[in-house]
């Protein structure tokens, strides 16, 4: 391959992987750096370093990054800010452990969309190497989970006696007379998305319970309550077929009202799984075949889509949303002649 001999600009889109990054892994820092104070599973605590390696060496290279291209690093969150380490836990063990393992899932996405939208060599390479130290990662909490009898498998099917063509209209139905079975893609879809509102209605539920803004309280409770409906929604089209739902962990929430974390950190990670909710809710609609299915999806994204907005609003309220880097204002260059 021949060599590129001049200096390649960083592109708008690789900006943008790279600042998402930062702020998501310097919040990873945050919680993982508690989490590891007060682990009492090893086995869980190894897992919880490991990541905590990942993000703190993700965080150097951005800087890195950052500083060649002249660009200003992200204030992002800090152990000195944004967490009070004399603070009991809010999660047990075991939620931490699955909350790796929504996380993780998120980051393979993430990171398999900045190679596909990269260009410079090095931020390939980069990203590349992020998926692959994520899927080690995910990898061992898989290992651990099953070793533990955590893992909530897929609801299982019987295997097919033949190869199927569809041969009706009724295939698409949905909203009246009867219902064809859900197919594989349409309940790995709906479990898929029902782990994480699983994992995000906990910590909806202990955020709300440590939270210092009553504003921002409400705002959790809210949520919970968005994401508890969801879930109860796909769980009882599954019950209807006689299929299982991944688990919930509402019971792994310790009593502590005292907070490990900033409201800064809580509102912001919240805002950013509920945007990353909409386009999994986005991914699912995609791919269903059954209209009651898809109508479901798509009130789903609507909700929230207005959810994360009035989040986005709180985060302005209290002056905590970090701007994105922006496009020139040529409008506002232009006046200043």
């Amino acid at each position: 391959m021949k060599e590129i001999s001049h200096s390649v600009e960083l592109t708008s889109a690789e900006i943008a992987n790279l600042w998402t990054q930062y702020m998501n892994d310097s919040l990873a820092i945050c919680i993982l750096t508690h989490s590891i104070e007060k682990a009492k599973d090893q086995d869980i605590k190894e897992i919880l370093e490991f990541a905590l390696s990942l993000a703190e060496s993700h965080i150097v290279k951005i800087r890195e990054f950052f500083s060649q291209n002249h660009f200003p690093i992200p204030k992002g969150f800090s152990i000195e800010e944004d967490i009070n380490l004399n603070a009991p836990p809010i999660f047990t063990d075991v939620f931490m452990l699955d909350y790796m393992h929504v996380m993780t899932l998120l980051g393979l996405t993430g990171y398999a969309g900045a190679v596909a939208t990269s260009c410079r060599a090095d931020q390939i390479d980069y990203f590349i190497k992020c998926n692959i130290e994520t899927m080690e990662l995910h990898k061992r909490i898989i290992s651990v989970m099953l070793n533990k009898g955590l893992y909530s498998k897929t609801a299982r099917i019987n295997t097919p006696s033949q190869v199927d063509f569809v041969d009706s209209q009724r295939y698409l139905t949905g909203w009246f007379g009867k219902k064809r079975p859900l197919n594989v893609i349409e309940i790995s879809g709906m479990s898929f998305n029902m782990k994480k509102d699983a994992a995000k209605t906990v910590l909806e539920l202990g955020f709300g319970q440590v939270c210092q803004t009553k504003e921002i309280q409400k705002y959790f409770e809210r949520g919970k309550n968005i994401c508890k409906n969801h879930f109860g929604t796909f769980s009882n089209m599954l019950t209807k077929e006689e299929l299982s739902s991944p688990k919930t962990w509402l019971s792994e929430v310790a009593n502590s009202t005292v907070s490990p974390f900033s409201d800064k950190l809580m509102l912001f990670h919240i805002v950013t799984l509920v945007s990353s909710a909409i386009g999994y809710y986005g991914a699912g609609l995609s791919v269903t075949q059954r209209r009651d299915l898809a109508i479901e999806y798509a009130r789903f994204m609507t909700e929230m889509g207005l959810f994360a907005e009035d989040g986005a609003q709180l985060l302005i309220k209290y002056g905590w949303l970090e701007q994105p880097p922006l496009a020139d204002d040529r409008e506002n260059l232009a006046n200043k002649k």
